[in-house]
Parts: C-alpha cells; sequence; structure tokens
C-alpha cells in the first residue's frame, strides 16, 4: 500500500482545516488502520505478554501439596468478606427540589471607609479654557510651524545636494573625458614617437648597408683593378683571346699551302731526276 502524502506546506495540507469551524466534521483520516500502526500494536501486545509472564515466574509460590492433599483459597485479611452467589439489592428513593434558576451575581460594592468632606468651587476658580489652552496651543503651533520649517529647510538642503551632486557628477564627466581625452594624445604621441625612432633605425640601418656596400664595391674595384688585365694578359698568351681569321689562316691554309708547295717540289725533283 502506499504511504500518505507527506506535505512539507501548511497551505497545502488537507488536514489544516480553512473556513468555518462551528460546524465541523472531525473525519478519521483512514477507516483502516495502516499496516504500520498493526505491526506496532502486535509488538506492544507481544511485549505486555512477555513482560506479564515474566511477573508471574516472578511471584513467590507455596511447595506443592503432599500427596492425598489438596491447596484450598482461604481469606486471610483483618475483616472476612461474606462470600455469596446472590448478590445483595436493596431499594431507595430520593425526592429532588425542584429546578430553580441562578440568581443573578450582586455587584461589588466595596465597603465604605473614611469621612466624606466637600468643597465648593466656583466656576472659574478651578479651570478656565481660555486662559489654560493658550500655552498648549502656541506649544502645538510652534511644533507645527517649526516642524514645517524644518521640512522646508530639509528640501532646501536635499535641492542644493542634488545641484552640487550634478555640477560634481557634470564635472567629473568633464574630467574623465579630459583624461581620456589626454591619454589618447599620449598614446598617438608615443605611437608617433615610436614609429619615428623605428623609421631612423630602419634609415640608419639602410645607410649603414649602403656604406658598406659602396666600401665593399670600392674595395673590389681597387683591388680587381691591376687583376683584371693581368689575368687577361695570361689568357691572352695561354691562347684563348685570338682572332679568327688569323686562327684560320693558321690551322687551314698555311698547312694547306705547305702541303701544295711540297707536293710541287717533289714534282720538280722528280723531273730532275728523271732528267739526269
Amino acid at each position: 500500500e502506499k504511504e500518505p502524502v507527506r506535505y512539507a506546506n501548511l497551505m497545502y495540507d488537507r488536514r489544516v482545516v480553512r473556513g468555518n469551524t462551528y460546524a465541523l466534521q472531525i473525519i478519521p483520516g483512514s477507516t483502516q488502520p495502516s499496516p504500520l500502526e498493526i505491526q506496532r500494536q502486535r509488538e506492544a501486545r507481544k511485549r505486555a505478554l512477555a513482560r506479564k509472564h515474566e511477573k508471574e515466574q516472578m511471584q513467590l509460590r507455596t511447595p506443592e501439596p503432599v500427596e492425598g492433599r489438596e491447596h484450598i483459597h482461604v481469606q486471610t485479611e483483618l475483616y472476612l468478606e461474606e462470600i455469596s452467589d446472590r448478590i445483595i439489592e436493596v431499594d431507595t428513593e430520593c425526592q429532588t427540589d425542584a429546578f430553580l434558576y441562578r440568581p443573578p451575581t450582586p455587584l461589588f460594592i466595596p465597603a465604605k471607609t473614611g469621612k466624606d468632606v466637600a468643597t465648593q468651587i466656583e466656576e472659574g476658580e478651578l479651570f478656565d479654557f481660555d486662559v489654560e489652552v493658550k500655552p498648549i496651543l502656541e506649544v502645538l503651533i510652534g511644533k507645527t510651524v517649526e516642524q514645517a520649517l524644518l521640512e522646508v529647510m530639509e528640501e532646501e538642503e536635499l535641492a542644493r545636494l542634488w545641484a552640487h551632486q550634478r555640477a560634481y557628477a557634470e564635472l567629473r564627466n568633464a574630467e574623465l573625458a579630459e583624461v581620456q581625452r589626454l591619454e589618447e594624445q599620449d598614446r598617438r604621441y608615443r605611437e608617433e614617437k615610436e614609429r619615428c625612432r623605428l623609421q631612423h633605425m630602419q634609415m640608419l640601418q639602410k645607410q649603414k648597408e649602403t656604406t658598406e656596400k659602396i666600401a665593399a664595391r670600392a674595395f673590389a674595384q681597387r683591388y680587381l683593378a691591376d687583376l683584371i688585365p693581368s689575368v687577361f694578359n695570361n689568357l691572352r698568351e695561354s691562347g684563348f683571346f685570338y682572332d679568327p681569321i688569323e686562327r684560320d689562316i693558321e690551322t687551314e691554309f698555311l698547312p694547306w699551302l705547305m702541303t701544295e708547295v711540297e707536293e710541287t717540289l717533289e714534282r720538280k725533283v722528280l723531273g730532275r731526276i728523271m732528267l739526269d
């Protein structure tokens, strides 16, 4: 079986009664006891039986009668009681008085003590309203006027404070804007200065590189001024530089010419030999 719902808020607890409680009818939560309640009753009944059994065991008993005798219950009290099967019955009558309403409770009047003394007071001797009310009115009017003046002064003070706060806020905003402008200007100055420094460093680096290149070129020119002619002379002497026509004459025409001259001379020598 499902356990009953446990509500945590009194506004949603069905056991809390709302509205008129004069004609309230108490309705039990459930017609049948829960299993937990039944189990609890069983355990309580078992514990009661166990206690009763222990109590009976702890009671002192008389020894068992000997053979041929038996125990009989007898009265040992100081006054004997007549025991009979029939209960004595007695008839008695009684007449009650007629129903009387309870009388009203009388008023409590304390006992009179002391002596009565009277004093004659004429009109206007003890209290004059027009005279007595004047200081009270002055105090009330004074307090009212003072409170009104205090409220007016407080309102004026609050207005001045608000105006001062507005002026201070405007001044602070203007100062903040000026500070931001100066910070931005300083940042631009720093960036411009850094850019100029980088440009100057780059210019110096380029100038240094150009100077080094010019010096290297001048040194190379001065170093190679005597080297180039000597190299060309050596190459020319070694035959690397020649005239093509002269080279063609030396390699082609002169060998052919010498061959023809030798053949001509050989024919002439042969003709002389044959003539001889």
